[in-house]
């Protein structure tokens, strides 16, 4: 079985062409000859927003480990909740491939009219102009989009996979609610961060039961938005150690000099932090806290104690964008074991092609890739390090003893034969990017 065409016939064309016929594969485990209509609910959309560049894997086909993939689905409805004068993009990609925009979230559900009329929501709420919480932390209204959509499917009395990009939102018990209502009403749920997605360089995994001592995730970014996607890498490594994830007990932050001190007293592994970060640059810098090339930037650490005993450490280190450096040590195996989670080309563009292929797969068989539960703890992980790193204090974390058992998600991973295709010498275009203009008649 095989998904019917998209929009744009995008498989015709290409043929007919003589671009992609062998390298096209269609979207794979199509649940239904029909392509899942998908309403898009986002935040704004300019150029290298989280909308750009997820869009681009819907609306065009995705490149996939070396493959053209058919994303098998279809958007046929927006909702866009700002239009940034003279950035705005998402007019022109509407007019572009025919597809309305509404006023209202309710508009984009039932198009234009009273009940649900789509197969899946795909909610993007990043970027944009919103109000910050006191501690500068955006208030993105992910949870209030989430409210509205669940009170149309309740009313429609149909349910229908959603994404929701990052973490839930900035407040714990929002996130907790979120989380607790889709149990109640059986709602496929998926959300969480590109990066476990990337390519790992070198390509090696925690075997599942595999028992952990250490484990130290390395990202460049600041506070919240990247130790989110610093926490998920962690996390989509450890779970799959022996007895699953069990939870967090007791999170703290340290800074600057606090954070070096601590390394030095081994409060975490120096051998642990030294192979993550080679993993990625070659080597070690000779100053903690300092990338050559990069200036200097505030470090901060968290400090995760599992309920099971494991212990974790989310490090900011310099002010690289695609820094995504992970090491840990197994008990009967000392020697410290890393990886790079690389990005591909043009920076973090290229990571949300593989997340864009597991959403479209998400909504296809109605059920996530990997479990909810890993964003519901690494959303909590989150929101207590803000806390934490601005009010100086260490927390006990009982509602983050969050138990739950991993599921093998290798077939949704980059593992790096996209970029033996689209490779760093070629220059990143503004727009939606389509990827059938690197497959020509003589491949």
């Amino acid at each position: 079985m095989h998904c019917s065409p998209s929009r744009r016939d995008f498989l015709k064309t290409s043929l007919a062409a003589g671009m992609i016929s062998p390298h096209l594969l269609f979207a794979d485990s199509c649940t239904t000859t029909e392509r899942p209509r998908v309403a898009v609910v986002l935040t704004w959309m300019v150029d290298r927003s989280h909308a750009h560049v997820l869009l681009e894997s819907f609306l065009n086909p995705v490149l996939f480990n070396g493959e053209l993939v058919d994303p098998g689905v279809e958007i046929v409805s927006m909702y866009v909740d700002q239009f940034p004068e003279g950035r705005d993009m998402s007019r022109d990609v509407a007019k572009e491939y025919e597809i309305p925009i509404y006023d209202t979230i309710r508009g984009a559900l039932c198009q234009g009219g009273k009940t649900l009329d789509v197969d899946a929501v795909l909610c993007i709420g990043e970027h944009g102009d919103y109000p910050d919480t006191k501690y500068g932390i955006d208030k993105y209204p992910r949870k209030e989009w989430f409210d509205e959509c669940v009170g149309i499917m309740k009313e429609s009395g149909r349910v229908v996979p959603y994404f929701n990009d990052k973490h839930f939102s900035y407040r714990w018990d929002w996130a907790r609610e979120m989380y607790d209502t889709a149990q109640e009403i059986g709602l496929p749920f998926m959300a969480g961060s590109s990066v476990p997605l990337a390519q790992r360089k070198p390509d090696i995994t925690i075997k599942p039961g595999t028992e952990l001592v250490e484990a130290i995730s390395i990202h460049g970014g600041p506070i919240e938005r990247y130790d989110f996607h610093g926490a998920e890498v962690l996390q989509s490594m450890i779970e799959f150690r022996k007895g699953g994830e069990t939870g967090i007990s007791k999170l703290e932050v340290l800074k600057d000099e606090e954070l070096l001190n601590a390394g030095k007293a081994g409060r975490f592994s120096w051998d642990l932090y030294e192979s993550a970060i080679k993993a990625e640059l070659g080597e070690v810098p000779e100053t903690f806290g300092t990338i050559p090339g990069e200036g200097t930037h505030p470090t901060h650490g968290i400090f995760l104690e599992y309920k099971d005993g494991l212990k974790a450490t989310i490090l900011r280190i310099g002010a690289s964008s695609i820094r995504w450096d992970f090491a840990w040590r197994e008990k009967n195996d000392p020697a410290p074991k890393a990886t790079y989670f690389y990005p591909g080309p043009w920076n973090n563009r290229n990571l949300f092609k593989a997340l864009a292929h597991a959403i479209q797969t998400h909504f296809r068989q109605k059920q996530a890739p990997y479990p909810i539960e890993r964003t519901l703890l690494t959303t909590g992980i989150t929101e207590a390090a803000v806390t934490s790193y601005y009010e100086n204090v260490a927390l006990e974390t009982p509602h983050l003893e969050i138990a739950y058992e991993p599921r093998d998600f290798t077939a949704m991973r980059e593992r790096g034969k996209s970029w033996d295709i689209l490779t760093e010498d070629l220059t990143s275009e503004k727009g939606l990017y389509d990827p059938r203009v690197l497959f020509d008649s003589t491949n």
